[in-house]
């Protein structure tokens, strides 16, 4: 009997790690790689908070269609890039890329540039699509 017991025990102290562990791994996600945005959470940061649109995709994907108000960056010139644009810094920043996965890279780099608040859009532009969001060409 004693012997069942400390199964159960383990068990159920099994279960506790597994599902604790489940609740806290998108926490530490945005933790580690930066908030990223739903398309609805994204368009409400564009229409009301203003926020700035760099696309960090390929050029002719960022011509063939763009978020509204998105500015084409090359990954390898974000931080030149947006020091000419000479932006308001209290202004949040979306980084878009195909499938959200390259922009979170480029977080930390536009956050040292002294933006408070910057996102990825979760999904990227795949995402955006998905969500029936206009694209301007």
């Amino acid at each position: 009997m004693n012997f069942l017991t400390q199964i159960d025990n383990l068990a159920l102290i099994a279960l506790l790690l597994v599902s604790g562990s489940a609740l806290f791994l998108p926490t530490l996600s945005t933790l580690i790689g930066g908030k990223g945005l739903s398309p609805t959470e994204a368009t409400i940061w564009i229409n009301r908070r203003k926020a700035y649109v760099f696309d960090l995709r390929p050029e002719e994907a960022y011509k063939a269609g763009r978020l509204p108000g998105a500015k084409f960056i090359k990954p390898s010139e974000i931080t030149t890039a947006i020091e000419k644009l000479k932006l308001d810094r209290n202004n949040p920043v979306v980084l878009v890329c195909e499938t959200g996965a390259h922009s979170r890279k480029a977080i930390a780099e536009v956050k040292s540039l002294g933006f408070a608040e910057v996102a990825t859009l979760d999904g990227g532009v795949q995402a955006w699509k998905e969500a029936a969001l206009p694209l301007v060409k």
